[in-house]
């Protein structure tokens, strides 16, 4: 009889330097930190063969593991399979995971079956619990788990006194919170940080000022956690003068080294829109973590440098020192969507499937519609309806937003029948559509010249769907018939309309003339045009171009004379190629690009071929 040799998997030989518990624990704990789900799997694997998960504290890692990595199904199984009755440690690990990936009723019945079980909470399993009554805006339940603090005889615990004092805040009762506070017997910095981050959060930030200022005439020493709350103040209030102070405090006081405080100073100068000060806090950071690098990449999407959040990505990629998360692909993925980067698009959808973020296989992960919406947004933006198609129908949650997303993507590239049928099945699943999806449409309507199903719609708006158009809506349709040549219904439309039309209408509704030659009505549009934005330079384009087609050049002078008069100045086109490691950005007669020589060298050497003259 023959015995088969069995090998050793690769990934096993990986861990060889881990002959013990103790290494296992803290290699969980680094993939937790890095949220590493791979990593963290195979050491799961590894454990689980060596006979390492007999123990509460592996029990408690894995837990706290698969939480971190937003893969709450697995922790609970873990939880769950445990071969004893779980202690305290690991109860808080899986209430503390449900609350960090926002699920805060599972929290709860945990918390409940913990009860039950009689396992004996202690100061660590109070300010969860606390956070997800308060989360889940259960105020008779905060008062029981307060009650049940003093029971037990924790109510001048430090901690968990600033989690009862936050709980109290979030329902804006401050008597209550005010009479936690006064009753301890001490009052450190963390408890004054509870009263600081409480009132930030309703929107009390005079109190939570005076707090600050009262913690110092304390005597106390502000906390790195302290200015963290007192910068998300200020950025909530746009308050840039006095975030300038306190980054200046912060400076004083030694704690320019901390993470979470550059952090919070990222934000608030990407929030105050002082975009270039944002980065050099960044730039200047010796230690980063990935919450730095979502902060940045979210300032460069926000100030509408996608160019910028692309290169920032791939720089982050290169550092390989961590791994994207669910954040940071829902903010690049837009910017791809922008710049139609269609291969960058592609590569994040394929790195999120990787890490199990999205993939719709029936797990309860938070995020999965709204980063599935992202891809198809993004696949829409480029013109790849078939993958967003893909997208859309292996969703098994889809929101109102889903539906949108597709119809618009149809629309933008004409696939007008498809977006209606699209229509018609949203309407058949009973989800009601809103303003947006009357957008897509309308817009589809008016790409695909379905004239006819346009009207009907606009119509049956109001009286059918219960939408009151919008100015949106309107100028849909008037481009429609524009499009189409019926410039006295555009016309007419525009003229009766309930709502003030504004400066893109009527843009609108120039462009059709230009596109038709009719120089009276275009005339009329571009007086009104400009009347409304005399600034900008597309009306006074699209008028010189109406004049030029029909040979009145004398008026074409006329107009780029006002232009010069009212100093107008036409934006020069910009185009982009997405071409090995990036997106490339160019504009007209650009010379700033790095590769300039090498570029319009080649370009004139394919002119030289096509027989045109030289460019210089």
């Amino acid at each position: 009889m023959f015995k088969t040799a069995i090998k050793t998997p690769n990934f096993f030989r990986t861990f060889s330097s881990l002959p013990n518990l103790t290494s296992c624990i803290t290699s969980l704990q680094l993939s937790a930190h890095q949220a590493n789900l791979q990593q963290g799997k195979k050491l799961h694997s590894y454990m689980l063969v060596n006979g390492f998960l007999t123990s509460p504290i592996a029990i408690t890692s894995l837990i706290n593991m698969y939480s971190k990595c937003n893969l709450i199904s697995h922790a609970f199984s873990v939880f769950n399979s445990s071969p004893s009755q779980p202690n305290v440690f690991a109860y808080n690990a899986i209430i503390a995971g449900f609350i960090f990936n926002d699920m805060l009723k599972p929290a709860l019945q945990v918390y409940e079956k913990m009860r039950l079980a009689g396992v004996t909470m202690d100061k660590f399993t109070f300010p969860c619990v606390v956070k997800a009554f308060s989360g889940c805006e259960n105020f008779l339940g905060l008062k029981k788990v307060h009650g049940l603090v003093f029971k037990l005889g924790l109510d001048h615990d430090l901690f968990v006194g600033s989690a009862v004092v936050h709980g109290y805040l979030k329902f804006e009762l401050m008597a209550d919170a005010h009479q936690v506070f006064d009753e301890m017997p001490d009052r450190d910095v963390v408890l004054w940080n509870a009263m600081i981050n409480g009132y930030a959060q309703i929107g009390e930030f005079g109190n939570a000022l005076d707090c600050l200022q009262k913690l110092r005439a304390d005597g106390n020493a502000p906390s790195r956690f302290t200015m963290t709350g007192t910068l998300s103040v200020l950025t909530l209030k746009g308050d840039l003068y006095n975030g300038k102070a306190i980054h200046g405090l912060v400076a004083k006081m030694g704690y320019l080294s901390g993470i979470a405080v550059c952090n919070a100073l990222i934000d608030m100068y990407g929030k105050c829109k002082c975009f270039l000060d944002a980065l050099d806090i960044f730039e200047v950071m010796e230690v980063k973590d990935i919450y730095s690098w979502n902060s940045i990449i979210g300032v460069h999407q926000q100030s509408g440098d996608h160019e910028g959040t692309l290169k920032l990505f791939d720089r982050m990629l290169r550092d390989k020192v961590f791994c994207p998360d669910l954040v940071t692909f829902t903010t690049v993925l837009p910017a791809c969507a922008h710049l139609a980067a269609l291969r960058h698009g592609k590569e994040i959808h394929a790195s999120m499937i990787t890490k199990g973020l999205g993939k719709d296989d029936g797990e309860d992960r938070v995020g999965d519609t709204y980063i599935n919406n992202a891809i198809m947004d993004m696949y829409g933006k480029c013109g790849c309806m078939r993958e967003a198609r893909l997208v859309f129908d292996h969703m098994s949650s889809k929101d109102s937003a889903s539906w949108n997303i597709m119809i618009m993507g149809y629309a933008m590239h004409g696939f007008g029948n498809d977006a209606l049928n699209l229509f018609h099945k949203m309407c058949e699943v009973n989800l009601t559509p809103d303003e947006v999806t009357f957008v897509g449409v309308l817009s589809a309507c008016n790409h695909s010249g379905l004239v006819k199903e346009g009207e009907e719609f606009l119509s049956q708006m109001k009286s059918k769907y219960k939408v009151s158009p919008t100015v949106e809506h309107y100028t849909c349709v008037i481009d429609m018939f524009g499009r189409a040549g019926l410039l006295n219904q555009a016309y007419g439309l525009l003229s009766e309309m309930p709502i003030e039309a504004n400066s893109v209408v009527w843009r609108a509704f120039l462009a059709a003339c230009r596109l038709h030659g009719d120089a009276n009505l275009a005339e009329i549009a571009a007086r009104r045009v400009i009347d409304l934005e005399p600034e900008h330079c597309g009306s006074y384009v699209l008028m010189s171009n109406v004049y030029g087609t029909l040979g009145r050049y004398e008026e074409v002078s006329d107009v780029r004379l006002n232009m010069r008069q009212q100093n107008v100045k036409k934006t020069p086109g910009c185009s982009w190629i997405e071409f090995g490691n990036g997106v490339h950005v160019f504009g007209t007669g650009d010379r700033t690009h790095l590769d300039e020589d090498l570029i319009y060298s080649e370009l004139n050497s394919l002119y030289m071929s096509m027989g045109l003259c030289h460019m210089t």
